[in-house]
């Protein structure tokens, strides 16, 4: 038994822990037939586990429960029955008492009072999901042997808070519903028989428990091995986590460590490597979406209540309401909203909004189960009986959500992180998403979002996340709930950059077509300045445009030109040497106003500390088309003839210049003519400000014409974008539909075929819309046929085509369906069924006639008592009519026309359907005596038939057969005229009853 001696045991949880509080606390749910399998899980365990248990099996409410007792000998811990406000401690079972609910705070369990009805209840998930929000990573749920399907829901919440599952193997279970539905989800770790599952159990605590207890040691590997998991998850699944919560991650990593044993994350990447499953298992550990319907019920009535009216009014002239749920998960979430939509707009007057609910998620398996609308019947915790019964239909696997509420909701696969978004949208939920995200990320999502919405939009997030830093863009609705609505502000388009992506192929085309164009004239260029150079003039020379950006220069100008300091710049006046600076600019602005080549000769240029004499030509290039526009500069030294000369006459003036008129008088010319050059230069200058502001004006104004058009650009990108996102979404949605639709008509088909009953459908005109393969021997029909008038179609039958027309008009009008006996030519009997074809919505668009072939099922000896063919041949000219009738008074045959009716008209008919119930009723009555006597029976009758009335004398007998049950009648009818011949009466009588 579990004494506290006994807790103080060398278990490595308890050691580390040294307190009786357990490390773990083991949830277990079981319903019928569990009481076996806990009896195989405690017997497998030993006594010192270190672990607490909480057992929550279906009790009845009505009787004290036994279940302590019963476990009590199935184990040496201590089992108790809960009490309220027990705690805790390890090495204990505790037992749930009837007709209470369970859940526990802080390790302390807490016992309620049923919330529901008791058909209605879910005990397993209440307790499983207090449990998760108590204990987290410490909590464990075991799911036995049960009937139903509860659990499952408790189950994804353990799973959430990053918590253990277990389930008992569904074939050793005796009732395998529960831990099916559990399996079913693909989140459960360990799934064996429940004497295996203890073993399972210890491993996984004794691993498990030194990640959690335990700070992890710094790694300098761990960082570069989780990058390398994220590149295996993104290789195999296409998908980048990488941006999720390191810690979270990490927490998930550890757990799926410890369920495979595994001690180091280097070893658990070879393992990946070498398992691509557990690859994918792990991908759908990170990517739990565990959601409810109308999860914090108070925030979607703050939602309801205090905006929807607000949007859906708004929404009236546009006429169209929209909303995105990103993280959809199975869709429990999209559809709580629409049903909340749905019940606003019951409140308001018409005309209705239109409703478009995206609901997106990354998980596509998820997105998959979503599109069914499927899910178990303990919704019943979440969904009040209301909402049941107005939204869902019940299923034999659990509730069904109405076509009403899934037509407003389309589903795809979408990553949030990379793909477009929705737009234009007046409702983004986005609950319980950001929390898993990093800051940077989530910095990244929330002008996204601003972005997406429409002015007045709503951001509904969860209870734990907010709008951080972002409050310019979302004022608050409901602080507590989280919901904000948008405000409006420019969002900066760096803000809405998401992850880089590689450049769309088109861009790359668009590239590479650029690039093979420019290079060919890169190369050309060089090629055919060179030529020219070659060809005019040997000195250093620069081709350069009209700003003066060199675009080609020839050898040897370093003397001329040297690197401009600071920040590169290949433009010729920065680059040229001093005393060639102001020249090198007048003569290049010249040749370009003038058009025409300008020297400038006997420049002084310093190089390196010394100065050299050097002329300058800039020429104006016209041909070739290539230099168009260009101008080639070119430096010359001055010869030393030219620099002697130069030289010698400077010092003459220098020396004469003081005494002689003349060389004064030149000496003021020079200064005049470079006076008047600088006037001009300035005037050029001044004339080329002007001209350089009122350009730049223009160039300011067209760039914010450029800048508007640009955003408005990017803005119809990303709608475009978007647009294209919700084709592609409806797209696949109506693929989905479409493959349905393709299944049901196959099973249909062979549905039909397999019945071996001819069936025929006809529309509202009796024309041929479809036919099963077997009909093909009572109708000559071929694939053509359809669309045909049936009655142009040759038939077998031994009645005519109209009169069945005309049958099947009268089920039309009365809405009945007929029945018919009708016989082929090759002798087979048919049982021909004529009713109204029923559409969907109970509409009637047709007819559908079924033929059921009856010739084996002939009551037993019926041919020993009477041989139709003798019959036949015997009375065939004596003129009197012998027939047989079922016990409906249905003519089975007749030997001959009577009344001038045809065999073919009196074959499945009655007396009163063929002369009407007035005139058929003295016939009727001697048959029905017939048949309730079982005796025969003989009288005159007179029956009116086409204005005439004839007289029968009638004999009639039953029919029995082997047993002597009556199964008919048989007689004759003969004319009056006949029966006044004594011996011919006598005859024709005596004639038929011994046949």
């Amino acid at each position: 038994m579990g004494s506290e001696g006994e807790v103080e045991s060398s278990h490595p949880i308890l050691a580390a822990e040294g307190e009786h509080e357990p490390l773990f606390i083991v949830g277990m749910g079981g319903s019928a037939g569990s009481l076996d399998a806990f009896d195989r899980f405690f017997r497998n365990l030993p006594a010192d586990s270190g672990l607490a248990f909480a057992i929550v099996p279906h009790l009845d409410p009505d009787h004290k429960g036994m279940m302590p007792e019963l476990l009590q000998r199935m184990t040496e811990m201590q089992v108790s029955q809960a009490e309220d406000g027990m705690k805790v401690l390890a090495n204990h079972v505790y037992v749930i008492p009837p007709n209470h609910d369970m859940s526990i705070l802080h390790g302390t369990l807490q016992l309620l009072e049923p919330g529901r009805p008791r058909g209605l209840r879910m005990p397993i998930d209440f307790f499983f999901r207090h449990l998760a929000d108590d204990q987290r990573e410490r909590a464990i749920c075991v799911i036995l042997s049960g009937m139903g399907t509860d659990g499952t829901l408790g189950l994804k919440a353990v799973k959430e808070r990053l918590g253990m599952a277990m389930a008992q193997d569904i074939d050793s279970a005796q009732f395998d519903s529960m831990p099916r539905s559990a399996i079913d989800t693909g989140l459960v770790d360990f799934a064996a028989p429940a004497e295996q599952l203890p073993a399972d159990l210890i491993a996984f605590t004794s691993h498990y428990s030194k990640a959690i207890r335990e700070e992890p040691p710094v790694d300098t590997t761990a960082s570069n091995s989780l990058q390398k998991i994220f590149a295996l998850l993104r290789a195999q699944t296409g998908h980048d986590l990488s941006l999720y919560k390191h810690n979270t991650v990490q927490r998930r990593i550890d757990r799926r460590m410890s369920v495979h044993q595994i001690t180091s994350i280097t070893a658990y990447v070879r393992y990946l490597q070498e398992n691509p499953h557990e690859t994918e298992l792990l991908f759908k550990e990170l990517l739990i979406g565990v959601t409810s319907f109308f999860r914090d019920p108070e925030a979607f009535d703050s939602l309801k209540e205090g905006l929807l009216p607000a949007l859906l009014d708004g929404r009236r002239q546009s006429g169209t309401l929209r909303v995105w749920v990103p993280g959809c998960s199975t869709g429990e979430e999209a559809y709580s909203i629409a049903m909340l939509i749905r019940e606003a707009q019951e409140t308001l007057p018409r005309p209705p909004v239109k409703v478009q609910v995206y609901a997106t998620d990354i998980d596509k398996e998820a997105v998959d189960a979503a599109r069914t609308g499927l899910y178990p019947a303990n919704i019943t915790a979440d969904v009040s009986p209301e909402r049941l019964l107005r939204f869902f239909a019940k299923d034999a696997a659990g509730y069904r959500i109405k076509s009403e509420i899934r037509e407003l909701v389309i589903f795809a696969v979408q990553n949030l992180i990379m793909d477009p978004p929705f737009t234009r949208l007046d409702i983004l939920s986005c609950r319980n998403l950001l929390i898993y995200l990093t800051p940077e990320l989530q910095k990244r999502l929330l002008p996204l979002f601003h972005y997406a919405l429409s002015p007045g939009g709503v951001l509904f997030l969860g209870s734990a996340e907010s709008v951080g830093g972002f409050k310019d863009l979302f004022t608050t609705a409901d602080n507590k709930w989280k919901i904000f609505i948008r405000k409006e502000s420019m969002t900066p388009l760096e803000n809405l950059q998401m992850i880089s992506a590689p450049m769309a192929p088109r861009a790359l085309v668009a590239a590479d077509h650029m690039m093979d164009r420019r290079p060919r004239t890169e190369m050309n260029l060089p090629v055919i300045a060179q030529q020219l150079v070659a060809e005019t003039v040997a000195p250093p020379a620069v081709l350069v445009n009209d700003r003066g950006d060199i675009l080609f220069s020839t050898r040897r100008t370093g003397m001329y030109l040297e690197p401009a300091v600071g920040k590169a710049n290949l433009n010729i006046l920065a680059m040229a040497r001093e005393g060639l600076r102001t020249d090198l600019g007048m003569a290049l602005r010249r040749a370009s106003t003038d058009d025409k080549e300008t020297t400038v000769r006997g420049l002084s240029v310093k190089t390196n500390g010394k100065s050299h004499v050097v002329h300058l030509t800039v020429r104006p290039l016209h041909e070739p088309a290539a230099l168009s526009g260009l101008f080639l500069v070119v430096f010359e030294d001055a010869s030393p003839s030219y620099v002697r000369a130069a030289t010698k006459a400077k010092t003459a003036r220098s020396g004469e210049a003081g005494g002689d008129p003349l060389a004064v008088a030149e000496l003021e010319s020079q200064l005049s003519s470079a006076q008047q050059q600088l006037q001009t230069t300035v005037e050029v200058m001044e004339a080329s400000q002007e001209e350089l502001k009122s350009a730049n004006e223009e160039l300011q104004s067209m760039n914010e014409e450029l800048q508007s058009t640009n955003e408005e650009l990017t803005t119809s990108k990303e709608e475009l974008q978007s647009l294209n996102e919700e084709l592609l979404t409806l797209n696949a949605e109506l693929q989905a539909k479409n493959d349905e639709l393709s299944q049901a008509s196959n099973d249909m088909r062979n549905l039909l075929n397999s019945t071996q009953i001819a069936t025929l459908f006809l529309d509202l005109a009796f024309n041929v819309r479809r036919f099963t393969p077997q009909a093909t021997s009572i109708f000559n029909l071929i694939p053509t046929d359809v669309g045909r008038p049936l009655t142009d179609i040759v038939s077998n039958l031994l009645y005519d085509t109209g009169e069945l027309i005309a049958n099947a008009e009268r089920s039309l009008e009365t809405l009945e369906t007929r029945e018919l006996r009708l016989e082929t030519k090759a002798g087979r009997r048919y049982n021909a069924r004529i009713m109204p074809y029923r559409t969907m919505e109970n509409l009637i668009d047709g007819t559908v006639l079924t033929f059921s072939d009856v010739t084996g099922f002939r009551a037993p000896g019926l041919e020993d008592v009477v041989s139709e063919e003798s019959i036949r041949h015997a009375l065939r000219d004596s003129g009197v009519t012998a027939f047989a009738q079922d016990i409906d008074l249905r003519y089975l045959w007749a030997t001959h026309p009577w009344s001038g009716f045809s065999t073919e008209r009196l074959l499945g008919a009655t007396d009163a359907e063929l002369l009407g119930k007035k005139n058929a009723l003295p016939l009727t009555q001697l048959k029905q005596t017939v048949l309730e006597t079982a005796t025969l029976a003989a009288a005159t009758v007179s029956v009116r038939v086409g204005g005439r009335v004839l007289t029968y004398r009638a004999t009639v007998e039953p029919l029995l057969d082997r047993t002597g049950d009556v199964r008919g009648i048989i007689g004759v009818l003969v004319d009056a005229a006949v029966a006044e011949a004594p011996e011919a009466q006598t005859g024709a009588g005596e004639a038929a009853i011994d046949d």
